[in-house]
């Protein structure tokens, strides 16, 4: 088709420069060209590397991938998917079927948990909840059926970090995958495929990206057949991703590592100032001696405890409600990983799904909070968490 002045509506090629662009630029093409039918013969058959058709994959989504790639020492590139979520349903639903067992660590996030109680039985495929803190308990629930153990590396929201080390050698001598979050902790605090994974799972809606204005996931496996099959699921299922989001999470990766540190500094800092308040019934950080999982967290995380501090009130639900509008500059948002710290209340958010008798189980009560610690001065932010924590014992 042509326009008034004869020229083609789309051309046939970018203008030509002797130089190239510093920032990796956006690709918003739904589809791309191929020269002959040959040509694209050549693609598909992975003779030549290009792209065709955005759901298949796009510059900006490989691109996000090769970092994190690089980050987790993958064995195999990564696929990128729409959402955290997306990750998780790509590993549960493209690598298992009907008859097969999957056991899940029993403090999961709420979303995953409701895939595995709710939407996995439904499609038949059976589903235990265990400690990942407990290979023996883990052991006991292995049948001959049981495809794969899905746990976090340090769990959302009670901070319990899992044995890795001994869940990795059960799943090998069982012949089972051993998929892993690592959402929390991030390649900086952790590398799950060093310790004996078989699957990497991200939501880079929280620290990679950093921003809260970014919705990825990421899922990369150890063998090749299985990280093809992922990609193949994540392609027809169309969870691909927006190139824009992958665009802003490049942008927030570049400091990524700086924000954690920083972050990670004030999280030390808050969690032993917590520790001091009247009114907190107690104070969960796997830095702190007073963790049940310090020694295994110190092992694993080789001394990186990471931004996430959760803490209880000694008050119910009046107590929490009077606290998050007393904690002024503090979003109170079920989210974490961002420049700002946030507030999280599992029992109205992440876990409100559950009874109250099966959260109090897991250990959150009407009064438990999670942090995600942000880049905001430490004394400042140990100011707003003092005053906010008296107006809830106040209330």
């Amino acid at each position: 088709m042509r326009n008034e002045k004869g020229s083609l509506i789309r051309p046939d090629a970018l203008p030509e420069s002797a130089s190239r662009p510093v920032v990796t630029p956006l690709s918003p093409s739904v589809v791309y060209a191929s020269d002959t039918p040959d040509m694209l013969d050549q693609q598909y058959e992975g003779h030549l590397h290009g792209y065709t058709y955005a759901r298949e994959g796009h510059p900006n989504a490989d691109v996000v991938a090769r970092r994190i790639d690089r980050l987790e020492n993958a064995p195999n590139p990564g696929v990128m998917t729409a959402s955290g979520m997306a990750a998780v349903a790509a590993v549960l639903l493209g690598l298992t079927q009907s008859g097969d067992h999957v056991i899940g660590g029993n403090q999961l996030y709420g979303r995953s948990l409701r895939m595995m109680q709710e939407d996995l039985p439904r499609l038949g495929i059976a589903t235990s909840m265990v400690d990942p803190g407990d290979v023996a308990a883990m052991r006991a629930a292995i049948r001959l059926d049981t495809r794969m153990v899905l746990i976090e590396a340090v769990s959302n929201p009670t901070l319990q970090v899992a044995d890795v080390e001994g869940l990795a050698s059960l799943c090998k001598e069982a012949g089972i995958l051993l998929v892993v979050d690592n959402t929390f902790t991030t390649p900086r605090a952790f590398r799950p495929f060093d310790w004996g994974a078989d699957v990497v799972i991200h939501s880079l809606t929280k620290l990679l990206a950093g921003h809260s204005d970014v919705m990825l996931g990421y899922v990369a496996a150890r063998d090749r057949a299985l990280n093809d099959r992922l990609r193949v699921f994540t392609v027809t299922a169309g969870m691909n991703p927006s190139p824009f989001d992958c665009w802003l999470a490049e942008r927030g990766m570049l400091s990524f590592d700086l924000r954690f540190d920083r972050a990670q500094a004030t999280a030390v800092h808050l969690a032993a100032h917590l520790g001091g308040l009247p009114g907190v019934r107690r104070v969960i950080y796997p830095g702190r001696n007073d963790h049940p999982d310090h020694t295994r967290a110190a092992h694993l995380l080789g001394g990186q405890f990471c931004n996430m501090v959760s803490f209880e009130l000694a008050g119910g639900r009046a107590a929490a409600n009077a606290f998050t509008r007393a904690a002024a500059g503090l979003s109170f948002a079920p989210t974490l990983g961002d420049v700002g710290t946030t507030l999280s209340h599992p029992a109205s958010s992440s876990h409100r799904a559950l009874t109250a008798r099966q959260r109090e189980a897991l250990g959150m009560s009407e009064g438990f909070f999670r942090v995600s610690v942000g880049l905001e001065d430490p004394g400042a932010l140990c100011a707003i968490f003092a005053e906010a924590v008296a107006a809830a014992s106040q209330s």
